[in-house]
């Protein structure tokens, strides 16, 4: 029973056309005490995850690689100081720092992104490079010996540059931090052009910037650093670097936000940090900044998170996994849970959100969302799509929108109809940036804004004919897209999520749970690629129940209710969902099923895991089950 694109334009207030046949025709599941006796436990643990304000903020790993950078900043900062509470506040920081890099190394001598993380090389290197730097490799001897022989076995200078490629992004940072420390020799350290900075920023990605797009202020300040230390052989070269110094820190002031830290993440403030300080910028307005960032962001027990919070993120995800499948006629879930005056305070909070300036450092137009709420983020084609959909999501199904949502959300649909790119795909930050992979087109971002554009699309009445066929025309390119990038298997990659066990780090399962998700939501589950995802994901189902980022991988709770939501309801894989569902119901009796698994990437694949990621995943899956057809009521008989 497929609807025409003109019953969209036609008439958005009828039954959802996007609703696949199978769903239309099933109704809610009753009388599984398991399962919703599980889903009121986790939905009170999502709940109980709110912040004072009504939202939620969430957790993120801490991380030693923030630490690592952020004890070499201040140790800089500490050598040029000229104010004794200063030096005492910067030497307490680092000696704590230090402490808390000691105790939480593994076994093998390296050290991972996060607590629960492998040793990586990238890591490592830091960690050992400010032991070295703050002069206490003699106080830490075990520590400078099993991390050197981590760093010498791992392949030191040489595993750090095939780790990243062509993308310069993380390596040449690493590497600078370690020459900064003394443990690499800066003839190592490639050079980044800082000059390019001085071009107008709708000219960046035509120059193909050896970093990605968000990667600008490490571009000017490590560039700048590496460049002093080194030079550069051609004398032409060096005339225009020299020329561009003083304009280039004027365009890194320019972007920087009041609070100091760039992205809000303390790597990237670090390496801007100990790069101006390596160039004698002590007393520079972008430093100062970036040091009380630094301060700021230190955590009670010494060390530094990735970055400062998702908030943005995870409200809109947490909205969205108590408003259930999207699919079905709703039922005022959201409502009852948050209450009209709640729901209310989260909505009008989301559109204070929306960026409604040109952005100063990507250039973007309003019309977006960052992950956070703080001054630091950078509107992107994943939060913004979940910001959409949350805001649907928390108003009755026939509750009249108010003049600002429809403007508010059309300006969202714009921003990301202008943000597609010529492949159909859609990237994380701008458009047209295709030379290195975390600026091109990516499975999990496309199938998230083709759910916000379609249900957009069915719920918000007077959308204009124009804006509705460009909406229709992105939405059949971006099909074609999918089809193109699905592996042979059957399963999409995605960008921003990994599984530390598996091949390159990739996780097929997130990005194909998504995308199923994607195209069951919005009617399409019949296409041969939707049919071919779903194979996948039911034949990698492990033994346990769960899902990993491939079979035979340890199943966690966020993979597990990734597969879980994006199945269920789905002709063929009732058993699967039973199994997945009583997985589920089994990590919520025993406890562990809030336990979080380092499946995230950050920017250059820096590894985190959110403490709120199994809780809220879970709670969608849950609610999914008890959503879906009556085929689920089985699991009752098997848990």
């Amino acid at each position: 029973m497929r609807c025409s694109w003109g019953d969209h334009i036609n008439d958005k207030r009828e039954t959802l056309c996007y609703r696949s046949v199978m769903i239309e025709q099933t109704q809610q599941v009753s009388g599984n005490d398991a399962i919703n006796a599980a889903y009121d436990n986790i939905k009170g643990m999502l709940l109980a995850g709110r912040a004072a304000e009504g939202w939620w903020e969430g957790d993120l790993s801490t991380s030693a690689l923030s630490t690592a950078t952020a004890v070499m900043a201040l140790s800089l900062a500490d050598s040029a100081a000229r104010d004794e509470n200063e030096v005492l506040q910067f030497h307490e920081l680092v000696e704590s720092g230090l402490k808390w890099l000691a105790e939480h190394q593994n076994d093998d001598g390296g050290w991972g992104d996060t607590v629960l993380s492998v040793s990586n090389i990238s890591t490592t290197m830091l960690a050992n490079a400010v032991f070295h730097a703050t002069g206490q490799s003699e106080r830490y001897s075990y520590v400078m010996q099993t991390s050197q022989r981590y760093v010498d076995e791992a392949g030191g200078v040489e595993a750090v540059l095939k780790r990243y490629g062509k993308d310069r992004t993380f390596s040449v940072p690493i590497l600078t931090h370690c020459a900064l420390a003394g443990r690499v020799d800066w003839q190592h350290v490639m050079p980044l052009p800082f000059e390019l900075s001085c071009i107008p920023s709708k000219f960046y990605a035509a120059v193909r910037l050896p970093v990605v797009s968000y990667a600008l202020p490490a571009l000017i300040a490590i560039g700048q650093v590496v460049f002093r230390n080194r030079g550069h052989w051609n004398p032409l070269v060096r005339w225009i670097r020299r020329a561009a110094v003083h304009r280039s820190l004027n365009v890194l002031r320019s972007i920087q936000p009041e609070p100091g830290g760039f992205l809000e993440a303390t790597p990237l403030t670090s390496f801007v940090c100990m790069s101006l300080l390596g160039c004698d910028l002590h007393d520079h307005q972008v430093t100062r900044r970036c040091l009380d960032f630094i301060v700021a962001s230190v955590r009670s027990d010494g060390s530094w998170p990735i970055d400062t919070n998702l908030t943005t993120w995870v409200t809109t995800l947490s909205v969205n996994a108590l408003a259930g499948d999207p699919s079905a006629e709703p039922d005022d879930e959201v409502a009852a849970t948050l209450g009209p005056g709640h729901r209310k305070r989260i909505r009008d909070w989301l559109l204070t959100q929306q960026y409604n300036v040109v952005h100063p450092y990507t250039n973007s137009p309003p019309g977006g969302w960052s992950w956070t709420d703080l001054p630091g983020g950078v509107p992107d084609a994943d939060d913004t799509p979940g910001a959409m959909l949350a805001l649907l999501n928390l108003r009755e199904f026939d509750e009249p929108f108010l003049e600002e949502e429809k403007i508010s959300l059309q300006k969202a649909a714009t921003w990301l109809l202008n943000l597609q790119n010529r492949d159909g795909g859609w990237p994380t930050f701008c458009r047209g940036w295709g030379a290195l992979p975390f600026d091109r087109s990516s499975n999990d971002l496309t199938a998230h804004v083709l759910r916000a554009l379609e249900l957009w699309q069915s719920r918000v009445p007077d959308v204009s004919n124009e804006i509705a066929a460009r909406s229709y025309s992105a939405v059949q390119r971006a099909h074609r897209y999918l089809s193109r990038t699905q592996a042979d298997d059957g399963s999409w990659l995605p960008l921003w999520f990994g599984n530390q066990f598996n091949h390159n780090d990739e996780n097929p399962l997130y990005g194909t749970a998504k995308v199923v998700l994607a195209l069951q939501d919005t009617g399409h589950g019949h296409l041969p690629c939707a049919v071919r995802g779903v194979e996948w994901l039911v034949t990698s189902q492990n033994e346990d129940g769960g899902w990993s980022g491939r079979k035979g991988l340890p199943s966690s709770t966020e993979e597990t209710a990734l597969a879980v939501e994006a199945l269920a309801g789905v002709t063929g894989a009732e058993s699967a969902v039973i199994s997945g569902a009583n997985w589920l119901v089994g990590k919520v009796e025993d406890r562990s099923v809030a336990d979080p698994s380092p499946i995230g990437f950050y920017f250059a694949k820096l590894w985190y895991f959110e403490r709120l990621y199994p809780i809220i995943f879970a709670t969608g899956a849950l609610r999914r089950c008890l959503q879906a057809p009556k085929h689920v009521d089985g699991c009752r008989d098997t848990i």
